[in-house]
């Protein structure tokens, strides 16, 4: 049996895809026929990332937007700025977070306000803002990019782990709430995914083989994952082939974390 996505000459914005998931997300939407607006806060990676674009997928496929996903007011600019060009919007994907946190569990109250403003209310208000342009064409997509760190215990900083199983829980209800207005919502949860200045990068220049080890004990799989494996799981999602799939959130660790 063939998949068919039908994805063509639909419109995302992709927030965070100057680089790693977002960007390998974007760059899967574009091939399959898609117009994407990309976004990120540094101004000197979202350019590169859009000469590329434009290089392989042509300058009328993609655009881009250069702000901080986290202000309402960017927010609002980002989504006029792509569905005033291409009159639609079908796909919203909410890649907003850090996990760059303090540890411990003695920490002072404005480090849980950067990491909740970071990981879980940027998240919000770009769904909040995005699901009325959503709305228009009884089809739209809202997905986010959570983490496991917010399905189950982990070592992880207590504020992005709390930010994000925050963010996995208002993705299941808002779901239920879109619903009647043809909006689907759905959420992944990578497990430790390794890409050119991501976080993972700079842990296994810090200590490999004490990292590797990590990997080797907790994950079946026994490796990284990769970008563009998350971002296969993201288009399907926001294809015709899951138009029964709502309110889920889908683990993608190599088998890392032990709930169903």
């Amino acid at each position: 049996m063939t998949v068919n996505l039908s994805l063509q000459n639909r419109v995302a914005l992709v927030a965070g895809s100057s680089r790693g998931i977002g960007k390998a997300i974007a760059a899967t939407f574009l091939r399959e026929g898609w117009r994407v607006c990309i976004t990120g806060r540094s101004e000197a990676p979202l350019s590169k990332t859009l000469a590329e674009f434009e290089a392989e997928f042509g300058k009328e496929c993609v655009i881009s937007f250069g702000g901080d996903l986290t202000d309402s007011n960017m927010i609002e600019q980002a989504l006029r700025r792509a569905h005033g060009l291409w009159r639609r919007l079908d796909v919203v994907v909410a890649n907003v977070g850090s996990g760059s946190c303090k540890t411990g569990w003695h920490l002072e109250s404005e480090e849980w306000e950067r990491l909740f403003r970071l990981n879980f209310w940027g998240s919000v208000n770009l769904a909040q803002a995005a699901i009325p342009l959503l709305a228009e064409n009884q089809h739209g997509v809202l997905l986010f990019i959570a983490s496991i760190t917010g399905v189950e215990a982990t070592p992880a900083p207590l504020p992005y782990s709390a930010a994000k199983a925050a963010l996995i829980n208002y993705s299941k209800n808002l779901a239920g709430q879109v619903a009647k207005l043809g909006v689907r919502v759905n959420c992944i949860a990578p497990g430790n995914v390794l890409f050119p200045g991501g976080t993972w990068e700079r842990h296994l220049e810090k200590d490999k083989n004490k990292i590797m080890r990590m990997i080797d004990s907790s994950v079946p799989l026994a490796r990284f994952g990769t970008p563009e494996e998350i971002a296969g799981i993201a288009v399907f999602l926001c294809s015709d082939a899951a138009t029964f799939i709502t309110g889920a959130c889908f683990k993608a660790d190599g088998g890392q974390t032990r709930s169903y």
